[in-house]
């Protein structure tokens, strides 16, 4: 009776034994099983939504670069022409004409009549001012006495004497704003001793002007008319100023009186306003002489 008492007890340990052996080895992961699936969700993922990996990968955030907050130059306002501002014509030599004979060492006084054909008043703090060539002991600068208004005409004088030398003698003149710039030229011219020019002294007598085109893109020439041959050097200005550079120099030559035409000059200007370009005849008569108007609405 002990016996069997004693082989039930060993047997229920051992079963209980192989109970706990067999709950701990079925709880233990299937390592196969673990992987197999782990790859078949893998490939799933792969033949699913996820892109494969030929397909091109989304693409990085765009950076801006350093210019994309830069303006671009055609961005800038446009800048409105100031050329029209201050501008003059020549009308007349009021006193000593060109040629006009002086005694050395005379006191004489040479006057230019003007007009102002800018938009801005010439005021006081505007000068007449000695530029080049013979000063005849002229003043450097010399104020304007008063308001000179657009439409305007007015005399300027100033106070020469006459060199001690014998021969033609020229000084150049103009007109300087308030801010320093020079916009209008002239200049006196005489004679002392016995070397006065004759009256057929080469010379323009007349410019006539043509202009075609229209606003953005007028196309002007100059008809220049001489009393006998030699040669003409000229340059174009506009408005008064802003003289086109790539002018200076230009020639026309003469083998005996009559008219010749400048090659044609191209002029953008479109600002709105009246507007006009003139040839300065820099040799024989160093003068403006008429000018092309034109009109912008």
């Amino acid at each position: 009776m002990r016996r069997s008492s004693a082989f039930l007890g060993i047997a229920a340990i051992v079963a209980i034994l192989a109970s706990g052996c067999n709950l701990q080895f079925s709880q233990a992961p299937d390592t196969a099983a673990v992987q197999t699936g782990a790859a078949l969700t893998v490939q799933a993922a792969l033949t699913g939504a996820a892109p494969t990996a030929t397909n091109t990968p989304a693409p990085f955030p765009t950076v801006p670069t350093a210019t994309s907050t830069i303006p671009s130059a055609t961005s800038a306002p446009a800048v409105s022409p100031t050329s029209s501002c201050d501008a003059a014509s020549f009308i007349t030599d009021v006193t000593y004409p060109d040629g006009t004979e002086v005694n050395a060492g005379d006191s004489f006084t040479k006057t230019w009549r003007l007009k102002n054909v800018g938009s801005c008043s010439w005021t006081p703090s505007y000068a007449l001012v000695f530029t080049g060539g013979e000063a005849m002991a002229g003043p450097a600068a010399q104020s304007l006495v008063g308001n000179v208004n657009p439409g305007q005409t007015v005399d300027l004088s100033v106070a020469l004497t006459g060199p001690a030398a014998d021969g033609s003698h020229t000084g150049n003149w103009g007109l300087r704003n308030a801010a320093g710039v020079i916009f209008s030229h002239f200049y006196v011219q005489i004679s002392v001793g016995a070397t006065s020019p004759s009256p057929s002294a080469f010379a323009v007598t007349h410019v006539t002007y043509n202009v075609t085109g229209s606003c953005g893109g007028f196309h002007i020439t100059a008809d220049v008319t001489t009393n006998g041959a030699g040669t003409v050097q000229y340059y174009w200005e506009f408005n008064g100023n802003d003289p086109d550079e790539g002018t200076y120099g230009s020639t026309l030559t003469f083998t005996a009186a009559g008219t010749k035409t400048t090659p044609v000059l191209d002029w953008s200007i479109s600002a709105s306003g009246d507007h006009f370009a003139q040839v300065y005849i820099d040799s024989p008569n160093h003068q403006f002489i008429g000018q092309a108007n034109v009109h912008c609405p």
